[in-house]
């Protein structure tokens, strides 16, 4: 199973934000960060999952 880690920029757009206080937001709300060396990194399956776990219905 091949994992796909992306820097900051990339998880932002495959997340389709722009903005970098939104990502934080969701770093501080549990998205896990992998360090590696002075790299920072998000994995592909993490973000996944967090959307998931973190998905609401909003009804009229």
């Amino acid at each position: 199973m091949t994992t796909n880690f992306f820097n900051y920029k990339d998880a932002m757009k495959y997340l389709g934000i722009k903005s970098p206080v939104t990502l934080r937001n969701y770093i501080n709300q549990g998205l896990p960060v992998i360090e590696i060396g002075n790299s920072k990194k998000i994995s592909k399956d993490s973000i996944d999952e967090f959307m998931k776990e973190h998905q609401k219905v909003i009804s009229k």
